[in-house]
């Protein structure tokens, strides 16, 4: 049975090499390029939930939530925190749970903080220890930056990881700058007492993100290599 047959036929690549010139030319290339692309989206949406915090202090006045500065920068800080802490164990998921399961797990998880988010803010007035998980949890949309560029790599010869890691990177850090965006053109159209509808629209772009992911993007089993690859 041909490399390209059992691509075709299966979710599971048994046998994967990019350096292959024959396999990449007959399916590798769209099946690598395939899972770039909800890579990047995962990553996008997982670096904006990671700034969700700091945007949502604009729909935070003190009077009504009772955070001070101080405590605004704690929680910032526990968010940046817990994603840089986290990337370390998740550059090791992807070899151990597969790409298409770690992309579709941390594109769900951060459906949580996201939730907890959008509690806290129809709910002011709650203890600084809710803020602090909330954005602990948060930091995990930072940690998918390590899983994303370790299974894209897997993917791609060596003569196009450039590009496709500076994609994927460039991508996902995007995600930062575009809920800030959001969340000002929200508190433009309907006024800074409404940040749900920043969150909602999040909430649905995570769960894209996590469908398309399992349907088309990053899995399967690659054991030679230690990688989990997907179809």
């Amino acid at each position: 049975m041909s490399r390209s047959h059992v691509m075709s036929r299966s979710h599971t690549i048994e046998h994967w090499d990019p350096e292959d010139t024959a396999q990449w030319e007959s399916g590798g290339r769209r099946t690598a390029m395939r899972n770039l692309y909800w890579s990047v989206f995962a990553e996008h949406v997982g670096f904006s939930v990671w700034t969700l915090f700091a945007v949502m202090v604009l729909f935070m006045p003190q009077d009504v939530y009772g955070l001070d500065a101080p405590d605004k920068f704690l929680v910032s800080a526990v968010v940046t925190l817990t994603g840089a802490f986290l990337r370390i164990p998740y550059t090791l998921a992807t070899a151990t749970f597969g790409g298409r399961n770690w992309t579709m797990f941390s594109a769900f998880v951060l459906l949580v903080p996201a939730l907890g988010m959008l509690w806290i803010m129809a709910n002011p007035g709650q203890p600084l220890w809710a803020y602090l998980v909330t954005g602990a949890l948060a930091g995990l949309g930072g940690a998918n930056f390590a899983s994303s560029m370790t299974n894209i790599n897997a993917f791609f010869p060596q003569r196009q990881k450039g590009w496709a890691l500076g994609l994927n990177a460039g991508g996902g850090n995007l995600g930062v700058a575009t809920i800030q965006v959001v969340g000002l053109l929200v508190i433009a159209a309907a006024g800074n007492r409404s940040p749900h509808w920043v969150i909602g629209v999040y909430l649905v772009l995570l769960v894209v993100a996590g469908v398309g992911a399992g349907c088309a993007g990053p899995g399967g089993d690659r054991r030679q290599a230690g990688y989990r690859l997907a179809v």
